[in-house]
């Protein structure tokens, strides 16, 4: 029988158990194939793909390279134990540690982002002797026990499970809980209030600060330069580790390799995932600096991961770091989002009273909406849900949290591809919102 959309969702729903989901109301999507920015079902619907499904297909769907690489290495070793010296996990360690900040050295290898974070918590306690971790109530770093209590949003309500997390205030001038009117001044209140939560928790019981170098899922939130500066020298005063979250917004997504360049700031660990290999077989990671690995030269580490550095994964790495050498992947990021993205979110700003606030880098984009400019109250959730479904109909696969519009696609967009998008949505907001 012809596969079909119906049968495959029929499957779905008799026999999978989704995430963040009441599962009797779900309706899910199928796909059945993608290419480079676009995606497809069973009856041949095409999507234009501005989410890059969860902000990780940075080089698009189903790059050759990478496909290639993956097929190779499953011909030659498909898994091996992690303790084990494997060429393609030290080529692709050797090829992150050569796009991160001077002064890192070395990588663990995970299986995706949140026991990333997990083991970059692990290693902070470990070395510093404290119990504490510090982190945006702005933020999302992944789902296994530490990670979920160290994200801010309310999904960690109902997972509070873990010991020792703090949560602070970050900037977003836009609503900001400083009372703030102008950049510089969200900057040195947020500072003095993260000083403040430092000095009342004790700094001699704090371990570690944890934040998103770019927030994404709490809204691609612009952080100025001067604030990350800022917790790099509270950090360093304090003798608490800075680990920087790239999971989401590392390998080219806002136009650098890393979005901590957007800063000039160095922290201690940097973890990543999603967009190192587009998403294409799972894996992630924590980037040590020098000072924590000789630490660790003659000292136990104790934590491990049976398919840590798994070949399949690493080649996907290799494959995908040296493409995006190639092909510029990076540079266009930026081109398309300082030339093209950028300017035409905002013009669809000048012209949508309900778009209140455009922010955002590379391909990395927030439109947030509201019901009223003046009061900036968030638009409903029926009518998101609306909007949603009406970009659908018409191609295009955005990325919607609360009331905002993520404009992510992957990083080999085109110009013509972007225009193609921003059409969509120009259209969907004026016939939904007026």
């Amino acid at each position: 029988m012809p596969i079909s959309n119906d049968y495959v969702k029929g499957l779905d729903r008799d026999y999978v158990f989704h995430s963040w989901s009441v599962q009797g109301a779900l309706n899910p999507l199928v796909i059945a194939g993608g290419e480079g920015c676009t995606v497809w079902d069973y009856e041949g619907k095409r999507y234009l793909d501005f989410s890059s499904q969860l902000v990780n297909t940075n080089l698009g769907h189903q790059h050759p390279a990478v496909i290639t690489a993956i097929q190779e290495q499953a011909a030659t070793l498909t898994t091996i134990a992690p303790a084990t010296a494997n060429l393609m996990r030290g080529e692709a360690a050797k090829r992150i540690i050569e796009q991160a900040p001077a002064g890192f050295k070395k990588v663990f290898f995970t299986n995706g982002g949140a026991d990333a974070n997990e083991n970059a918590i692990r290693m902070a306690r470990l070395f510093t002797g404290r119990d504490k971790v510090l982190s945006s109530y702005r933020s999302y770093h992944g789902n296994t026990g530490s990670a979920i209590v160290a994200t801010g949003d309310p999904r960690r309500v109902p997972n509070e499970y873990a010991r020792g997390h703090v949560h602070f205030f970050t900037p977003y001038l836009y609503r900001s809980e400083f009372n703030a009117q102008t950049e510089t001044e969200e900057t040195e209140r947020a500072l003095r209030h993260l000083r403040r939560v430092i000095e009342s928790e004790g700094a001699g019981s704090i371990a570690a600060i944890l934040l998103e170098s770019l927030p994404g899922t709490a809204g691609i939130l612009m952080p100025s330069a001067a604030y990350v500066q800022g917790v790099r020298e509270l950090a360093t005063e304090f003798g608490i580790l800075l680990i920087l979250d790239e999971v989401m917004s590392g390998f080219g997504r806002t136009g650098k390799w890393f979005a901590l360049e957007h800063y000039g700031v160095v922290p201690d660990l940097i973890t990543f995932a999603k967009g190192v290999n587009s998403g294409y077989v799972p894996v992630g990671g924590v980037i040590i600096s020098e000072q924590i690995c000789a630490y660790f030269d003659t000292r136990y580490f104790p934590g491990g991961l049976t398919y840590s550095g798994h070949p399949l994964a690493m080649a996907s790495i290799v494959a995908a770091i040296d493409a995006m050498r190639k092909e510029g992947v990076v540079e266009n990021a930026l081109e398309i989002g300082s030339n093209t993205l950028g300017p035409r979110l905002r013009e669809l700003q000048q012209r949508h009273p309900a778009i209140g606030d455009v922010r955002g880098a590379g391909v990395f984009w927030a439109l947030e909406l509201v019901s009223d400019r003046a009061s900036r109250a968030p638009l409903a959730a029926d009518k998101m849900a609306q909007l949603k479904a009406r970009l659908m109909e018409r191609g295009l696969l955005p990325f919607i949290v609360e009331n905002r519009i993520h404009v992510v696609p992957p990083c080999v967009i085109s110009a013509e591809q972007v225009e193609e998008g921003i059409a969509i949505l120009d259209e969907v907001i004026g016939s939904v919102l007026g």
